[in-house]
């Protein structure tokens, strides 16, 4: 009764986000044909305009919101084409047959300017992505399979939009607020998401004051679940660990059931970065470091280059933060704002993180106001002019 309350509780809050992100998207103002630039030559001008960008492929596995939130990119004049896992097949069909097309039908929009391949297999999605009529290629999720569905889009000349490992950084240094920081913690850890906080660096000289504070962020997380935590600690920095954490077993919540495990173990520098797939037991690692700037470096050389946040009442330190971490979404306290629904007011239809570079002349979350393209229109005015 409890897990199907819980179920209930969590697809009411889903319906809720859809509804309020859908409402968000007719009330936004369309970019299409808006213009973003005129330059005034003598007797004539050029208009820099937003376009269509033309056909979008989404492919996604569990979450039907997506297929609402990405219904945005009509706003611009676009058409989209989902390929959805086999958990939400169903849910999605249902969608477009009670919901989506009679709103399409209704607005005088084609019914099929919003489309669903309606078979489970992978190669369903491998297909669209590497069909070169598609204007962008989305996907959703993390892991092998969205890197090879952009390996695919990429060799058949399709730009794409991925989503890439998750899993946010947080960094201490030596103005780092004990309160602050432990309220950070926790409410960095509510559930697991991909910008829930992953890996987080304390420095050595405030490891006594700060540790504590961590533990307690993490037992205050697992509670509501009534589950434990689970750590990893950066091998040789096991030593500032308390010892009865270190020697524990605890029940730990895993996909497949509850299993005992030490509560701490070791992990190696290289395995830093380590996305950790947890379901009811909060689990992130600990590094110690030496210096804010050894911090830094771990940060850029093993995250994902997605989420960072430096918890420091040092505004200069912010500053160097800022011109020197890669990532694009950079914060000064709880990890989970970086959602683009809840940041920008936007239905958010993807987010990307900096693995595989930067994105040209675009911020890393997708909304459907960002799918376009540039067209420039020449209004001549004086008809003597010439070259």
């Amino acid at each position: 009764k409890g897990r199907s309350t819980t179920r209930l509780v969590a697809t009411q809050k889903m319906r809720a986000g859809m509804i309020q992100g859908l409402r968000g998207q007719a009330n936004a103002p369309t970019v299409r044909g808006k213009v973003v630039d005129d330059i005034q030559h003598p007797g004539w001008r050029v208009q820099s305009v937003q376009s269509a960008l033309g056909v979008v492929g989404f492919v996604f596995e569990g979450r039907p919101n997506v297929l609402a939130d990405a219904t945005g990119v009509l706003r611009g004049g676009n058409t989209v084409v989902f390929r959805i896992g086999r958990d939400a097949l169903g849910t999605a069909i249902s969608i477009m047959d009670l919901a989506l097309r009679p709103a399409l039908r209704s607005s005088g929009l084609p019914e099929d300017s919003v489309s669903i391949i309606a078979h489970e297999d992978h190669s369903a999605g491998w297909a669209l992505f590497s069909d070169p009529r598609l204007s962008l290629a989305v996907a959703r999720g993390s892991g092998a399979a969205v890197a090879t569905l952009g390996s695919l889009a990429a060799q058949s000349g399709v730009p794409v939009s991925l989503h890439g490992t998750g899993g946010a950084w947080l960094i201490t240094d030596e103005s780092t607020d004990p309160d602050f920081f432990e309220s950070v913690v926790q409410r960095s850890l509510d559930r697991k998401v991909c910008n829930t906080l992953n890996t987080c660096c304390i420095l050595k000289d405030k490891a006594a004051e700060l540790l504590p504070r961590l533990f307690n962020a993490l037992s205050a997380a697992a509670e509501p679940q009534e589950r434990s935590f689970k750590c990893h600690v950066r091998a040789g920095d096991e030593g500032l660990i308390p010892e009865d954490l270190r020697t524990k077993e605890v029940m730990i919540h895993r996909a497949s059931g509850a299993v005992k495990e030490k509560q701490v173990t070791l992990i190696q520098s290289d395995k830093l970065g380590t996305e950790w797939e947890w379901e009811k037991s909060p689990e992130i690692t600990i590094c110690i470091v030496s210096s804010f700037e050894e911090a830094l470096d771990l940060c850029n050389t093993h995250s994902p280059q997605f989420v960072a946040s430096l918890v420091s009442e040092d505004p200069d330190q912010h500053q160097s933060f800022f011109s020197k971490v890669n990532a694009p979404f950079v914060g000064n306290g709880f990890t989970r704002w970086a959602d683009g629904q809840y940041a920008l007011n936007c239905p958010e239809l993807g987010l990307s993180n900096w693995e595989n570079g930067r994105m040209l002349a675009r911020g890393a979350i997708l909304s459907g106001n960002s799918v376009y393209t540039l067209r420039y229109r020449m209004q001549q005015e004086d008809p003597s002019v010439q070259r």
